[in-house]
């Protein structure tokens, strides 16, 4: 965990808490055209429990209101891209580990009355 926290930067990183106990970490690093969602984990005592998808869409929710497109890349194989083509991800490229995924930002709703 210490070389973790240590490639990101701490402006940029927040941690994840459940009843007040370290549940995990995620970072969304500014790019020139994007933010790259990086450095998500959760616990194994939280996965499956819907902290991820409340994470993922407070961040995504914030990065829509600026109109900001998101990046990640995550492993070949893993159930989180599942989560992320959820939420809007969609494919760029896949290499041999890597698949690298983006969203691009959702349009403000508008209110019609």
């Amino acid at each position: 965990m210490t070389a973790l926290l240590g490639s990101a930067t701490s402006a940029y990183t927040w941690v994840v808490e459940v009843g007040g106990a370290f549940a995990g970490c995620v970072a969304l690093r500014p790019a020139d055209d994007a933010r790259w969602l990086e450095h998500f984990y959760l616990s194994p005592q939280v996965q499956g429990s819907g902290i991820g998808t409340a994470v993922l869409r407070e961040l995504l929710r914030r990065c829509d209101r600026d109109g900001t497109l998101v990046r990640l890349n995550v492993l070949r194989g893993s159930p989180a891209r599942r989560l992320y083509e959820r939420h809007g991800f969609t494919l760029v490229a896949e290499e041999p580990v890597d698949v690298f995924m983006v969203r691009a930002p959702l349009p403000p709703l508008s209110t019609y009355r």
